[in-house]
Parts: structure tokens; sequence; C-alpha cells
């Protein structure tokens, strides 16, 4: 097969080891900018072109699409699709997942476990949105931040309401949610590939840090799961329609409960934490699945 990576960046970790991986299992290997790709729609049905030439022989596609790039990114892999190209994250999944609001809302709806979570869009129920989840401290998030950016700790009341005033004064748009103390600045990322948990890691928030992020300074190491975690993971994968997706779970003393659902996971922290050849495993989900849905166009719903 002919196995496409769209990444603006074919010098980074999860790039590399996507086409390593690629090319061990014999393989054809192309890293393609979707944001170089241009594509046009008439009767004869959707092209897609890639530095002036027209791609009639990719089988599949694993999308890298950077948050900053969500709009355009899933429009090339919505053109894959339409043209019968399997992916292994749909176009639609990977929209639903950048929102943050509706992901939460997707996740409630099925019924999976998350921190109490308040939206609103009148800017004066500051009081309100701190009392919806169980009053200060609070955890104030962009609705478009990523990396830990934009995620703000609110330790008393008076400071969660000038922290939501300011980001309604700027019109942003903001969740507040319930800080889970027991979870002690630290969280679970668990990698699920075709309904399997095939990796996880404890990442852990530098000292006097929040943020158990690995951009910020965190640390990761391996951890085994529970049964119900592992549960969880997979469900909210399925819930979202991600058959590749970074789970983040926070373990509170009700269990654990969902943090975010990453469409575009990075591989460098999990494969490093874990010696797991997460690349490889992708690949081979492409290898069970692309024959069959070879043809197919996406259907989620919006």
């Amino acid at each position: 097969m002919k196995i496409a990576v769209l990444s603006r960046n074919s010098q980074l970790y999860s790039t590399r080891r996507l086409v390593e991986a690629i090319t061990e299992r014999g393989h054809e290997a192309r890293v393609i900018d979707h944001l170089k790709c241009d594509l046009t729609i008439e009767e004869t049905g959707p092209k897609v072109y890639y530095l002036g030439e027209e791609l009639t022989d990719i089988d599949a596609v694993i999308p890298r699409i950077g948050a900053s790039v969500t709009f355009y990114g899933t429009a090339v892999v919505r053109q894959f699709e339409m043209m019968g190209v399997f992916s292994t994250t749909y176009s639609q999944s990977i929209v639903r997942s950048r929102d943050k609001l509706r992901s939460l809302q997707l996740l409630g709806g099925a019924g999976l476990p998350m921190p109490k979570t308040a939206f609103t869009n009148y800017s004066r129920e500051e009081k309100s949105l701190i009392d919806h989840v169980g009053g200060a401290p609070v955890i104030i998030k962009l609705l478009e931040g990523t990396q830990g950016l934009g995620v703000v700790l609110a330790e008393t009341r008076k400071a969660a309401q000038s922290v939501i005033e300011a980001f309604h004064g700027l019109k942003a748009r903001i969740i507040v949610q319930e800080f889970i103390k027991e979870a002690k600045a630290s969280d679970l990322r668990v990698f699920v590939v075709d309904g399997k948990v095939v990796g996880a890691m404890k990442r852990t928030g530098q000292e006097g840090e929040f943020r158990s992020n690995l951009h910020r300074g965190g640390k990761a190491e391996v951890v085994k799961l529970s049964r119900l975690e592992k549960t969880v993971a997979v469900k909210a994968a399925n819930a979202m329609g991600l058959s590749v997706a970074g789970v983040d779970l926070l373990q509170s003393s009700r269990g654990p409960l969902i943090l975010e659902v990453n469409s575009s996971p990075g591989l460098e922290g999990i494969e490093r934490a874990t010696g797991v050849n997460i690349a490889g495993k992708i690949v081979e989900y492409i290898e069970r699945n692309q024959p069959k849905k070879k043809g197919t166009i996406s259907k989620l719903k919006a």
C-alpha cells in the first residue's frame, strides 16, 4: 500500500516514527503537507493536488492535523474520504475533538464520567458558574486552548470571578470545571487504537504546576491501568468516533474522569515511557481495515 502521513513537518518525532513503521511493514510512505494541497470539486469527482501533482494512488492517510489549521486540514482529510481513501481518523471526528464543549457534550451524552463542567454565554453569571461545579477552586479553560495553554487554576471564588470576567471581557469562550484535588497535578494518557488500549502513561506536572502536559515540563512514566480505566478510555474514543485517540483521564475519589480526547496524540512521550511501538500499531490498524473500508465515505453525524 501507499500510505500518506498528512503532516506539516517531516522531522517531527511522530511523523518520522509513522514513516518508519510504514516502511518496516513493507509499504510505501509519503509525507504530505496538507496546507500545500489544492482541492477540486466537480461532477467528475473530487481531486487532491499536491504541489501541482494530482494524487491518484494513495491507499490510506494518517492525519496529523495541528489545532491551528483544523479547518483546512479537515477539508483535505474529507476530500480523501470522498475519493474512497481510508483514513485512520475521520475528518468529522477531528472537528468534534477540537471543540472542548462539543466533546464534553458528546461524552456526557454517552453517560461517561468527567469533572463537573459549566458554560455560559452570559457574562454576568460568574457566581452561578462557580456554584454549578461545586465552588472554588475551579479550572477555567479556553475552548480553543491546546497543550495546557489557556488553562487557569483559580483557587478562590474571588479569583475565579476575576478570571471569568477578564475572559468574557475579551470575548473569549471558556468553560469552568471542577478541580480534582486528589489527582495531584497528574493525569493518565491512554492511547487507543482500533478499540483497544495499546499503551498508557502517567504524566505529572512540575512542582508547583497543576498542569501535567509534557510540553510544559511534566514527566511521564509507564502505568498499569485498572479494568475500569481501560473501559472508560475505549468508550470515550468510541463516543468521539475516533479509532486512534489519546484519552486523558484523571484519577479521582469517584473513579476515572475523562479530561480530554485528543484526535492527533503525539507518539514521543507514550513510546518512550512504555517502550511500545505505537506507530506500528497504527499501521497494523490500516492493514486490518483498509481493504474492507476503502471506497466508503464517513457518515458520522455532526
